[in-house]
């Protein structure tokens, strides 16, 4: 997953308190504020304007081939600043999440059958399975009030698992082919993800947030659990 966590003290993002406005960007919209998009993931990853430039870059190229995934979802957090010319507000980015539903019917992505059990792979075939990939907030974000509910992070991951849910069954409505009910029954929609599995501080990020360690079946060799490249993190509605 992406997720900004610098090594030294950056710039300062919102409160949550301030209240941030969630809303999804359209593939369309998303193509429009690129540059604002990748703006947001430098300034929240600290650095000198070397690294500034390569982390945007490498962010925008990552997000480029996402975004192109079946399902795939962007949702931009927003506050309104004052100072436009006209005397108003203008809207500028807090925060951003993505992702999109793992699909069974393909190589699975980033190898993420060999980080999780049967049953929670099984999900991908109703579609109640979504990898949330990205997630860019500020620094304060990452260390305060990681816990409450209006933890801007929090709210972010949420939204995503909700409106895809929320598909899932105007989609099971529209067509009768899926009982509502199962769509959304006691295991619900499943978000999940992968960190690298030397980057402590992102894990321990999503763990505030939330997010809890997953292992795969007793089947797979403990050895190369050991050796593999990420740890899988699951979170549940």
């Amino acid at each position: 997953m992406t997720v900004n966590v610098p090594g030294r003290r950056g710039p300062q993002g919102p409160s949550p308190l301030e209240g941030e406005r969630i809303r999804p960007l359209s593939r369309w919209q998303i193509e429009d504020r690129l540059a604002e998009l990748g703006d947001l993931y430098a300034q929240t990853a600290g650095g000198d304007s070397r690294a500034w430039n390569h982390d945007r870059e490498l962010f925008l190229r990552r997000l480029a081939g996402e975004v192109q995934r079946p399902g795939f979802a962007l949702l931009v957090a927003e506050r309104s600043v004052p100072g436009t010319p006209a005397g108003g507000e203008s809207a500028v980015l807090a925060g951003c999440a993505y992702g999109f539903p793992v699909r069974a019917d393909g190589p699975w992505w980033r190898g993420l059958d060999g980080y999780l059990p049967r049953d929670v792979l099984g999900l991908a075939a109703s579609g109640r399975l979504f990898a949330i990939s990205g997630l860019v907030v500020h620094s304060r974000v990452r260390t305060h009030h990681q816990g409450l509910d209006w933890n801007l992070a929090r709210r972010l991951q949420r939204r995503l698992l909700a409106d895809h849910t929320a598909g899932l069954a105007d989609r099971a409505d529209g067509t009768g082919a899926v009982d509502v009910a199962d769509v959304v029954d006691d295991v619900g929609v499943l978000g999940v993800t992968l960190v690298e599995r030397d980057d402590a501080m992102t894990l321990r990020a999503l763990r505030s947030w939330g997010w809890r360690s997953v292992a795969p079946d007793a089947s797979v060799a403990r050895d190369m659990l050991r050796y593999a490249p990420c740890r899988a993190l699951v979170l549940g509605p």
